[in-house]
């Protein structure tokens, strides 16, 4: 976003007749540049299909073929699997020699796990040698991490397919990944006792650093216009509906109102359609207090000096 640069310099303005206090001015120039209309939310890293490869006989796990964070490919080999009966067998042959067991391993294939898709591994936790049933997961796979936002039902109106959005990430805020609304769900969840309904991002790539389950902060642009004339909202006033603005007339320490058009406008900056050009400089009063000048108050808690006693027959 293209902020509105607001002028170092306060101007000072010495209003009413001589005697009176001073009064702070800020100045704030109205410059061209981008404003956008945004709906910033929470969100979290999550996959977009979370498939669980469980396998189809209770057994004995004999390898795990790929690693956690592994990208694989549909048809790939994940994992080998003794049956139980297969293990049985096994056990007992190498009782017999290896012969015994080499035969029995030509003899009685394992079952090997396949991936149905091309993804990446989320989840790997078990290892050779352990028992499964067909119940346990033996792999996780996601085909891609997505973000799963969270959005106020009095925002949602506002957001459609399509949208872009800025994401970063709690764990590593100095990485920004752009990303443009995928789905808006449908049916809402009470959090809170508030209806938030959720919202898939795609991101537009998916750095090494992102994980499931990670948080996340969003920022969906509802609107966004470029080459416009802005003003920081704080130099816009409003009364009775309508919007003006401050700036220094001719006459010395005069201050005159401007009235204004305005139109889109972000947390920072508004537009302004009519009433001002480019360059142009306005005042607002700055409320920052400043103690008074002059010795006109005394601290009650500092210690008090007793006044020194005259001497006699001086």
């Amino acid at each position: 976003m293209i902020a509105v640069a607001v002028l170092g310099v306060v101007v000072f303005f010495m209003l009413g007749k001589k005697g009176k206090s001073d009064v702070t001015y800020r100045e704030y120039r109205a410059e061209i540049g981008t404003i956008r209309s945004m709906v910033s939310t929470t969100a979290t890293i999550k996959p977009q299909n979370r498939l669980q490869i469980k396998s189809p006989v209770g057994g004995r796990i004999d390898e795990i073929m790929v690693k956690e964070g592994q990208f694989v490919t549909k048809g790939q080999v994940l994992a080998l699997i003794s049956s139980t009966e297969r293990a049985a067998l096994l056990d007992a042959a190498t009782q017999k020699g290896k012969s015994e067991t080499d035969y029995w391993k030509k003899v009685y294939n394992q079952t090997a796990l396949i991936s149905p898709i091309n993804g990446q591994v989320i989840v790997s936790s078990l290892n050779p040698g352990q028992t499964i049933t067909t119940a346990d997961d033996v792999l996780v796979l996601s085909d891609r991490l997505i973000v799963k936002a969270d959005v106020d039902e009095t925002d949602i109106g506002n957001l459609k397919l399509g949208q872009k959005a800025e994401i970063s990430l709690d764990a590593y805020p100095d990485i920004k990944v752009s990303g443009v609304v995928d789905h808006i769900y449908y049916e809402s969840k009470l959090v809170n006792n508030v209806n938030i309904y959720q919202v898939d991002l795609l991101p537009s790539t998916v750095p090494n650093v992102f994980r499931s389950g990670m948080s996340a902060n969003v920022n969906i642009v509802v609107r966004e216009k470029e080459n416009v004339l802005m003003l920081p909202i704080a130099a816009v006033r409003a009364r009775n509906g309508r919007s003006f603005v401050s700036f220094r007339a001719s006459a010395q320490d005069s201050i005159r109102r401007m009235p204004v058009q305005t139109g889109l406008k972000d947390e920072k900056n508004i537009e302004i359609l009519q009433g001002l050009q480019s360059g142009d400089v306005v005042v607002v009063k700055d409320s920052t207090f400043v103690l008074p000048k002059g010795s006109g108050g005394s601290n009650p808690f500092a210690p008090q000096r007793k006044p020194q006693q005259q001497g006699k027959g001086g």
